[in-house]
């Protein structure tokens, strides 16, 4: 890529806060993925019914329309980077709530918190790096926003495939 100086930027620069806003994509792609490994256990460990299975795979889904709906409003006000960071907190606070939930009402309530995160960067990060990024590679680096997250659900797939083949092995 040639130099961006004469334009008064720097490539790298760019390039660097287009990948950390796209974490945000990562995320939520490894987010709505994870699920379905995790799903068998919550069943167990709640004696879910079908019904409630559904609810606890879907929660997030709530929480993202909430994100989306009210990152606008946050975004205009407050910035899209500070909408970012805040959709970064709000991931840690529901992986460190759902990580060892008292019941499934606290496991739902993290996982949607999880969601308006998952929501609001989902709006933020695109319009942040389109912002940041010139004209001539604006596209492409908006783009990896988008292989962020699937990426972040191909990571989770891979790894349960490599687990259950792993299980195969061992039981021969």
């Amino acid at each position: 890529m040639p130099d961006m100086n004469e334009q008064g930027g720097n490539w790298s620069y760019v390039v660097r806060v287009c990948l950390v806003a796209a974490l945000g994509g990562l995320l939520f792609g490894y987010d709505t993925a994870v699920i379905a490994g995790a799903i068998g256990f919550l069943q167990k460990k709640f004696a879910l019914n079908p019904a409630m299975e559904g609810w606890a795979a879907s929660c997030a889904l709530l929480g993202c329309v909430i994100g989306v709906a009210i990152s606008g409003f946050f975004s205009d006000h407050f910035g899209r980077k500070r909408l970012l960071v805040l959709s970064g907190v709000l991931f840690a606070v529901s992986a460190i709530g759902t990580a060892l939930p008292p019941s499934l009402t606290w496991f739902v309530v993290f996982r949607t918190i999880g969601g308006i995160g998952i929501g609001a960067a989902s709006m933020a990060a695109p319009i942040y790096i389109a912002e940041i990024a010139p004209a001539r590679i604006r596209g492409r680096l908006v783009s990896v926003n988008q292989l962020a997250i699937v990426s972040g659900m191909l990571i989770i797939y891979a790894d349960h495939l490599f687990r259950e083949l792993l299980h195969c092995a061992r039981r021969g």
